[in-house]
């Protein structure tokens, strides 16, 4: 029973079934619940809030951090119906450091930690990873998924990418700080200074607070600023080629999927009309073999009847009781 009830649970949570109705029912609230206490962080930093509206926010996150330490303590749990950590101790410790159960543990920790620790001086730094629950989403929304997955397949050439663009910022800040440092020495006071701009510069963003003002300084900027649109155009077409190509791949996936199912499903109705065909032809035989025993027995009676007190031969009566089934079988025929 206990068993059972493990593994009931495990379908609830660790899968994401619309078919199972517990487990969509699941992923629908725990989403919602997320959300909702995301939302109230955001809304508790508004300095217009009144008593009330606080003690609301606070209760929202009372009993969203609970709910979430229970749905924790029950995955640990549960976690060993899985082969790959079916050890009650090895198994759960391994469980535990997945990326996802790391995410679970981080989001609900500040909770318990503010609980102790309530005049610590990086308070707010610690309630800023309560946003990490929007990580736990992960394992409610496809799309999500399908995200992550992205970025794992394309991991090799976005961070080919982001050293490129790193060793580009790293030269043209350096280049920059020489060339303006004379002309206006406040601004670009060090290379650091300097990589705020390119950065800006490179982005294309242009806020405009740090800027060259050199013949030469604002040439290097307009070059460096095209090679920014190039540069970061690059990471924006590998992830929609990587979107593209899971995108594609699972469909495939799904199509081999229901193809494979309509296959089992055209097998298991073969064999099952296979079956039943088998079936009424063992009852034709049978009901055969009965009626032509019953219809041998009246022939041996008969031939008896007729012979039995004139020949004392067995094969002359046999016979003509064969002859006189063969003669029953053939005008039943007819």
């Amino acid at each position: 029973m206990r068993k059972q009830i493990k593994t009931l649970i495990y379908e609830i949570l660790e899968t994401s079934e619309s078919s199972n109705l517990y487990s969509l029912a699941d992923d629908v609230f725990i989403t919602c619940l997320i959300l909702i206490n995301v939302a109230a962080f955001i809304a508790s930093t508004s300095p217009t809030l009144s008593p009330e509206h606080t003690s609301l926010l606070a209760n929202i996150e009372i009993v969203s951090s609970l709910v979430f330490t229970i749905e924790y303590i029950l995955r640990l749990w549960v976690s060993t119906v899985d082969r790959r950590y079916s050890h009650p101790l090895w198994g759960r410790l391994r469980y535990a450091l997945t990326p996802l159960s790391l995410i679970d543990l981080i989001s609900i920790l500040p909770f318990y930690f503010l609980l102790l620790f309530p005049t610590f001086n990086f308070v707010n730094l610690i309630r800023v990873l309560r946003l990490l629950r929007l990580l736990k989403m992960s394992r409610y929304s496809e799309s999500i998924r399908t995200l992550g997955a992205v970025l794992y397949d394309k991991k090799e050439e976005l961070i080919a990418t982001a050293f490129a663009v790193f060793i580009l910022l790293i030269f043209a800040s350096s280049v920059m700080y020489f060339v303006e440092y004379e002309a206006h020495p406040e601004t670009f006071a060090s290379i650091p200074d300097a990589m705020w701009w390119g950065v800006v510069t490179l982005t294309t963003v242009g806020y405009g607070d740090i800027y060259p003002i050199t013949p030469l300084g604002k040439l290097l900027g307009a070059i460096l600023a095209f090679l920014g649109i190039g540069i970061f155009a690059l990471p924006a077409g590998l992830i929609a080629a990587g979107f593209s190509e899971e995108v594609q791949r699972r469909k495939q996936e799904k199509m081999a999927a229901n193809l494979e199912q309509s296959a089992n499903c055209q097998s298991v109705k073969r064999l099952a009309e296979i079956e039943v065909g088998f079936e009424e032809k063992q009852r034709a035989i049978a009901l055969h073999i009965e009626s032509s025993s019953e219809l041998m027995k009246m022939c041996v009676q008969t031939a008896k009847q007729k012979l039995g007190s004139e020949f004392q031969n067995e094969h002359i009566i046999r016979d003509l009781a064969i002859h006189l089934y063969n003669e029953a079988v053939r005008q039943f025929e007819l």
